[in-house]
């Protein structure tokens, strides 16, 4: 603002103090409230002109406090009066419809046609059949665990993926849990440890290991047996899941704010109240994929022989054919891993590792599947993906692409009341889901919500195994990724793959029959992983896609 703007702000400003005084004299009530108004606005006003910190402030003193009122509401004025129904982010408004329609139990049909771009590029859907059949009520459940676990769980096909008790209101936990119960499914706790809340209602649960190891670290953070073997020994613990990454932040530790720590959280994960908890990036008892494995059987053995099994974000594939060889070498298997996509949610994240890194959950799993029976292990492991389930479909093009079971989190959430606010880092949430605020989280009813859990768990499945048996199946476990057509930019249908071509069993170890027929990824990633590290020579990570991309255009 130049002099000359100042100046006239401030004959402004005393023609409107002038004004009002004057009415005051002669209108009474009228005439003292504009008297008040003007004051107040004057005064504002020069101090944005002499005094405030912001550009806009100065230049349009007063007036700039309405941009940022408006600005204040952006989100929720775009979510509920400019977006379309199909374009919201990272869940639109049809699918957060089809939540709460499925979890309120009423109506969830649509009437007049579909407002889908059935022909636009990467566009996923199903060839159908003319004999649709049903599915089998045996197929209907899982099986998990392998040769050396004494107690094998069985698990719905659709589960409560993990939400920590400290990212989550004690009162949200609490529903999900009664919701699980009532619904059949686990609940994971998230690696925020298994906390009075998840073990209240009796549902069953699977206990996640953060790189943090909360509930079971010592006073320097490394891992404890003995508090280890006193939980995961409790009846209601069904499997243990030690999270090596996640998808919405692979490469970053969990991040718990010190807005939302209380000292009950700071209690139960051993932790200091005065920073954001900030979990390590790497797990301390798992930095070699020989460390995992031998953790994996020193966990399994601790609790009794329960599933125990690890969580990732697939990044470079090479570093888990690294665990693959880790396993041939020592003979210790997972009972199963746990494949996070990089479209998964999270409370708290840095902007960048949110966008830009990992690969998504349908890429990974094709990675995952394809790797492990190449090394004939598959039928040893069940996969479980986890990553943005809104829909039937969407579980059912994860089981297809070669995942066992599926967890949701988000939508979870929502059959409880989120209202994708985006509020989850700063403790307001506006349904009292994501919050430490007592206040705000004696807003969800745990029984009636807890409800909606089971309809919304119910609904979807009763949904999935009719789409499944419109494909002529009658079990879940016969779709491949070929039943998924991708439409590509040329308009034509084809079958949803992975990255690479998928590999036949044994592929990767019988060098005699089948290396020479190799796609040149994973003869890279092979050649490059070590039973002994994670990390790869640059000269793999760079290599594997020209190669890759070379092959695609010359065929």
């Amino acid at each position: 603002m130049t002099i000359m703007q100042k100046v006239l702000w401030l004959i402004i400003s005393l023609g409107n103090f002038s004004t009002g005084y004057f009415y005051m004299h002669n209108q009474g009530v009228f005439g003292f409230a504009l008297l008040v108004t003007t004051l107040l606005y004057s005064l504002i006003g020069i101090y944005d002109v002499f005094y405030s910190r912001h550009s806009l402030n100065r230049l349009y003193p007063v007036v700039a406090y309405l941009r940022y009122f408006l600005e204040s509401y952006r989100v929720e004025i775009q979510q509920y009066f400019i977006a379309n129904d199909t374009e919201e982010r990272p869940f639109n408004r049809e699918q957060r419809t089809l939540v709460y329609q499925r979890a309120k139990n009423v109506r969830d049909t649509i009437a007049f046609g579909t407002q889908r771009n059935l022909v636009e590029d990467n566009y996923l859907s199903l060839w159908h059949s003319l004999s649709p059949t049903h599915i089998k009520e045996s197929a209907k459940r899982i099986t998990i665990g392998g040769d050396s676990c004494k107690q094998p769980y069985s698990a719905s096909y659709l589960n409560i993926s993990a939400m920590s008790f400290g990212s989550l209101s004690t009162n949200a936990i609490e529903a999900l849990n009664l919701g699980a119960k009532k619904a059949g499914c686990y609940h994971n706790t998230g690696e925020g440890a298994a906390s009075p809340y998840h073990l209240k209602h009796g549902g069953d649960i699977v206990w996640q290991l953060g790189t943090g190891l909360f509930g079971c670290r010592d006073a320097q953070g490394r891992f404890n047996p003995d508090s280890f073997e006193k939980t995961a020994k409790l009846p209601q613990i069904k499997m243990i899941e030690i999270k090596l990454s996640q998808g919405a932040k692979p490469g970053h530790g969990g991040v718990l704010p010190k807005a939302k720590i209380t000292d009950e959280i700071a209690r139960i994960r051993h932790i200091s109240k005065d920073h954001d908890c900030i979990s390590p990036a790497v797990n301390p008892e798992c930095t070699s994929p020989k460390d995992l494995l031998a953790f994996i059987e020193q966990l399994r053995d601790l609790s009794g022989g329960k599933p125990v099994g690890f969580k990732l974000c697939i990044g470079n594939p090479a570093e888990f054919l690294s665990i693959c060889k880790a396993m041939l070498e020592t003979g210790i298997t997972p009972d199963f891993i746990t494949v996070d996509g990089a479209e998964g949610g999270t409370g708290a994240a840095p902007v960048e590792f949110t966008n830009r890194l990992g690969l998504i959950c349908l890429e990974g799993i094709s990675i995952v599947n394809s790797a492990l029976v190449g090394v004939g292990l598959r039928h040893k492991i069940k996969i479980i993906a986890s990553g943005k389930t809104a829909s039937s479909f969407d579980l059912l093009a994860k089981i297809a692409a070669g995942a066992d079971v599926v967890n949701a989190a988000r939508t979870m959430m929502m059959a409880i009341g989120c209202i994708q606010s985006r509020h989850c880092n700063t403790n307001l949430c506006p349904t009292g889901v994501a919050t430490q605020d007592p206040a705000r989280a004696k807003a969800i009813d745990v029984e009636s919500k807890s409800d909606r859990v089971k309809n919304f768990h119910d609904n979807t499945l009763a949904s999935f195994f009719e789409l499944v048996g419109s494909m002529g199946l009658d079990d879940p476990a016969k779709l491949v990724p070929q039943m998924i057509k991708r439409r590509s930019p040329y308009g034509m249908q084809m079958s949803m793959g992975s990255l690479v071509e998928p590999l036949s069993e044994n592929a990767l170890i019988d060098q005699s029959a089948s290396n020479s027929e190799l796609d040149e990824s994973w003869q890279h990633w092979w050649d490059a992983s070590s039973a002994e590290q994670f990390y790869v020579d640059d000269f793999f990570i760079l290599k594997a896609p020209e190669f890759h991309q070379t092959k695609m255009k010359s065929a």
